[in-house]
């Protein structure tokens, strides 16, 4: 291995974030990647087997970049299924706006593109897994909410964070952060927590 591997590797997926919000996701080859990050294909295929390797490890990236992890703190410490679903509401209503250059990107992209659909895939399962905990939470509470399997509470509530849902109401209905965050949080507490009246 070469001393300057994770140095080549930083760029490798710097350039990859730069050219997806560039170019909305199309034809974003490894060709592309190698040009643009000053290396051969070969270069790239040293560090990545694939292209869909390639854009899910970017997508992590940006991930780690952003401080996913660090910011999942406080939905780690939250008590209660109430209060970790407003936590985590909190976390990824916030964290769209950073993210939506390369969600877009990955959108338009993945009916044709098997790698961009893998790495969408791939980070919407980590949005289910969160939406999973949460449901999880509130079924060991039995607070969950009559009529709710888990399965499709979790869908639901997966569906409902959805990028597009945050465009419709922020880009296009031009919808505030913090109207978005209040009324997504208010709307899934009536929808999944079972209400002090019901038995």
């Amino acid at each position: 291995m070469s001393s300057d591997e994770p140095d080549t590797k930083t760029r490798i997926l710097t350039q990859t974030w730069r050219l997806l919000e560039h170019e909305r996701g199309h034809g974003v080859r490894i060709e592309d990647v190698a040009r643009a990050a000053r290396l051969s294909r070969q270069a790239v295929y040293l560090h990545f087997r694939s292209r869909a390797e390639l854009l899910i490890a970017t997508a992590r990236y940006v991930d780690q970049i952003h401080g996913v992890y660090e910011r999942l703190a406080e939905f780690r410490l939250a008590k209660g299924g109430s209060e970790i679903l407003n936590t985590y509401v909190d976390f990824w209503g916030n964290y769209l706006p950073q993210i939506h250059g390369l969600a877009r990107a990955l959108m338009e992209s993945r009916e044709n593109d098997k790698a961009a659909a893998a790495a969408w895939n791939d980070r919407m399962d980590a949005v289910r897994d969160g939406c999973q905990c949460i449901i999880d939470c509130l079924e060991r509470e039995h607070v969950l909410a009559k009529g709710w399997t888990n399965s499709d509470a979790v869908d639901m509530m997966w569906g409902m964070l959805s990028v597009t849902l945050w465009e419709n109401l922020t880009i296009e209905r031009g919808w505030s952060q913090s109207q978005y965050l209040h009324y997504i949080k208010e709307a899934l507490q009536q929808i999944f927590v079972k209400s002090t009246g019901d038995h």
